[in-house]
């Protein structure tokens, strides 16, 4: 079974070990670029570079392509990082030795390709090459700026892909990775709980995104990647970006909450209901539930992605023409450094290229239902280890059945129903619609009404016209008032 405990370390109790993890995770990438035709990898991918070199500068430069790690076969890593930030591996990372250097890429094109940037990183690289042997062979190459691509193949470098073989590596968790996500996954069941005690009519998306991003930076997470905060008319079609819609009664909500807790990803939706919930958003959630479960109960080693996909619904059983136009309301992705990892599960993904299920692997599985009556939606997604004998859910806020959130009304015959039309003409009692059932007191006879002013007698019309009349007279005072 899984395993959470405290968040910091302490001498008492064996938790995370990040040096094992530090050394498996560089072991497993250097098996596998041994076994494949590459002679280096060169990684500019912040979760590869993680992956491989275990260093961070923060999150802010995720996408900005400005620091570089290269791998060789049968070396240990080299990392060119931003300004002094080398510096400060030199004296914090000891596992990389003297192998922490100060390096620039062209600054996601800031800096003019005049002056040379492109070309310096590329002739780094070269230098390190020659030196080792190997710059005649294959370089793979995760995800690079065209300007050093070029740079890299005018050096005379054979650059293709090297991401699948950083996938292939990230794709079977170790111990502490299992940990790490398992942990991840902890922190988000407490924000659901801190939603689930505020929400009600009046509450915004955005106001649920603060929320949910302030439990999980309190709770120690190092990254909030995003927050999906969808309700009421938005969650069909799915919009995939929260708003400042306002919550009102009888609506659905739905989240999805992508964090990073030392670099390991959660991707975890939930569905609630405001107040209370229609017939139509109630059955759109079992059917959700139902496609979700089955596919659940596929995973297993030796199984095949393609398997797990035949549990998801068609595209065109819920009003999309084809499996793109459709894609990630039915998925499976795994889940590690980042939220989308091998393996993928799609009925868009042919079987003959599917991916055979390991154990120890990681991934989400998410469903998506439309309601009958074309303005609400369910969404789930658990997210799961692979084992032995299937699939162990780490997710663990309830979900088996849709929750409603806000508080209970009271009504003079006792709770409101919990399942109910968010138009209250249509929450009358059974049957009382039918005709000849009234309400009690409903079936006497109802006082007549008065006759139209003209056609009143004149004797009537005056008595009506006085008994309209205020009282004028002057009421005496009283003896203490009159003084």
């Amino acid at each position: 079974m899984g395993r959470t405990f405290g968040l910091m370390g302490v001498d008492w109790e064996q938790r995370v070990d990040f040096e094992r993890l530090r050394v498996a995770r560089l072991d497993r990438i250097k098996g596998l670029l041994r076994a494949s035709e590459l002679g280096s990898m060169v990684c500019f991918d912040p979760n590869n570079i993680r992956y491989i070199t275990s260093t961070l500068i923060g999150t802010w430069s995720n996408d900005k392509f400005v620091r570089w790690s290269l791998l060789m076969q049968d070396r240990e890593p080299i990392m060119w990082d931003f300004g002094s930030a080398a510096r400060h591996h030199q004296i914090y990372c000891p596992w990389l030795d003297t192998r922490s250097r100060a390096g620039i890429t062209n600054f996601r094109g800031g800096i003019r390709p005049e002056a040379g940037r492109a070309e310096d990183v590329a002739h780094k690289i070269k230098v390190e090459l020659e030196q080792a042997g190997l710059v005649n062979d294959p370089v793979g190459l995760d995800i690079v700026e065209p300007p050093i691509m070029f740079a890299l193949q005018k050096e005379g470098l054979n650059v293709i892909d090297g991401q699948q073989l950083m996938l292939q590596a990230r794709m079977i968790k170790s111990e502490d990775e299992l940990v790490l996500l398992d942990t991840a996954c902890m922190m988000v069941d407490a924000a659901y709980e801190e939603l689930y005690k505020v929400m009600g009519p009046g509450m915004k998306e955005n106001e649920c995104v603060g929320l949910v991003a302030k439990t999980l930076y309190d709770l120690g997470s190092e990254h909030v990647e995003g927050v999906n905060a969808i309700s009421g008319e938005r969650t069909h079609p799915h919009p995939h970006i929260y708003s400042d819609r306002v919550m009102r009664p009888g609506d659905p909500v739905f989240f999805d909450i992508l964090h990073a807790y030392n670099g390991y990803r959660t991707c975890y939706y939930r569905t609630f209901a405001i107040g209370s919930a229609s017939r139509a958003l109630v059955d759109a959630y079992a059917r959700c539930r139902y496609y979700l479960d089955d596919a659940i109960s596929r995973v297993k080693p030796g199984a095949t992605t393609a398997e797990v996909a035949e549990a998801f619904p068609r595209a065109q059983e819920f009003g999309f023409p084809n499996e793109e136009s459709a894609f990630a309301l039915q998925l499976g992705h795994g889940v590690g450094l980042s939220i989308w990892e091998k393996p993928v599960i799609s009925r868009l993904i042919e079987p003959e290229h599917a991916d055979v299920i390991e154990e120890g692997m990681v991934f989400a599985l998410e469903t998506y239902w439309p309601a009958a009556d074309g303005y609400q939606a369910a969404r789930i997604e658990e997210q799961l280890i692979v084992r032995k004998t299937g699939a162990e859910v780490i997710t663990r806020f309830p979900a088996e059945q849709l929750l409603v959130a806000g508080q209970r009304y009271q009504t003079v015959e006792g709770a409101l129903p919990t399942m109910r039309e968010r138009q209250s003409n249509l929450n009358r009692p059974d049957g009382l619609l039918r005709e000849g059932v009234k309400p009690n007191g409903a079936d006497q006879p109802r006082p007549k009404s008065p006759e139209p002013a003209g056609r009143q007698h004149s004797t009537d019309r005056a008595a009506s016209s006085k008994e309209r009349q205020p009282n004028l007279r002057r009421q005496p005072r009283s003896r203490r008032s009159s003084r």
